[in-house]
Formats: structure tokens, sequence, C-alpha cells
């Protein structure tokens, strides 16, 4: 067996809508106050994308910045890995249509969806690929477009979401001698979704 190639954090890049939406917006929509949330969860403001911005132009510009970033171009990506709840569609992947307007022609793309760790399990992904000699740059994008899913009269979840994408090149650590990933371990816990979720079309046709 050939011993596992080492991975390191090649470039890193991120995006944030224009649009920034503080707690005094729902101060008008529900029995909350600027002091509750930030006492419970210490946010201030989060950003909503704009009508015509789909989860796939976030994650663009992110992942320009990231390869940008590494001293790379497009066609040097080889695997895209995008950690979404909110894809642009079911079908395609809306990492293809990442891959498309990035030009990155060499590159395989998938979609995982694993909620708040989304990104994480997307490093995870692209870092086993490096690691086994699959891949040699692998685009590790974590990117949401949550505020269209957002019930604004829930006090309880509706503050805590916004839109943003945040990405990272990953290589083989000998080539970019920087940010080396040296344990990754992925767990989960199904309990306590009906605390938390997103009603599937199965279901809401019930």
């Amino acid at each position: 067996m050939s011993e596992r190639v080492r991975v390191g954090i090649a470039g890193t890049g991120s995006y944030l809508p224009d649009k920034v939406v503080t707690n005094a917006y729902f101060e008008k929509i529900v029995d909350t106050s600027d002091e509750w949330i930030v006492q419970r969860t210490g946010i201030r403001e989060r950003r909503f994308a704009a009508p015509e911005q789909a989860t796939s132009d976030l994650s663009v510009i992110a992942a320009q910045r990231a390869i940008e970033s590494a001293g790379l171009t497009p066609l040097d990506i080889d695997l895209i890995v995008l950690g979404t709840l909110t894809p642009d569609h079911l079908l395609p992947a809306t990492s293809a249509m990442v891959q498309h307007k990035l030009g990155a022609k060499n590159a395989g793309a998938f979609d995982v969806n694993a909620a708040c760790s989304g990104f994480m399990t997307a490093m995870s992904a692209g870092e086993a690929f490096i690691a086994a000699g699959r891949a040699k740059h692998v685009l590790a994008i974590g990117a949401e477009t949550l505020s269209r899913f957002l019930d604004v009269k829930d006090r309880t979840s509706c503050i805590l979401f916004g839109d943003a994408a945040g990405a990272a090149v990953l290589a083989p650590y000998d080539e970019c001698g920087q940010g080396e990933i040296l344990r990754a371990e992925l767990g989960a816990d199904g309990s306590g979704y009906e605390f938390i979720h997103m009603v599937g079309a199965a279901r809401a046709s019930r």
C-alpha cells in the first residue's frame, strides 16, 4: 500500500453578500431584542443574498478568491466538493454549476449535505481524495442561502441564519507547505431533528 499523502490548505477565499441585516430588523417582526440575541448567540448582524444571487453565485466568488490565493488557475483543480443544504437545484449538483462557471474543465464535482458541518465534511472528503492519491488540487466549498428558507415569525430560529460562502484549495503539503490537515474525524447524531429541520418534498406532499 502506498504511503498516505500529507495534505495542506494552499489557499482560502470567502464572499459575503452586500445586504447587511442587523438585529433591529427582527425586533420589528418578532418579540426579541438586540440585547437578547447578542447575549444568547453573539450575533449582531448577518448577510442576505440579493434576489438574483443563488448559492452557486456566492460559491464562485469565494472559489475564485481561494484559487487566486493558492496561486493556481481553475484548470488546475481536479475536484470540487461543495457542502450546502440550499442548492440551486436538486439536479444538477450545485458543484457542477460552480465547475462550469469557474471554467474548471478538468474537475469532477459533487455536493454534500451535512447541514452545519457541510464545509468540514467537504474538507474531509477533499483531504481523503488527495491523501489517497486520487486528486492533487481539491476545491472545498461551504455555501448557503438560508435566508430563502427562514420562517421569520419563528423567534427561536430566524435570528440565527444568513447567507455566505467560504472556500479552501487543498493540495499536497509538500507542494504548498502550509496549513497541514493533521486529522479529521466525522461523526453524526440524528436525534433532535424535530427541533430544527427543513421539510423534504416527500413529507411536504402528505
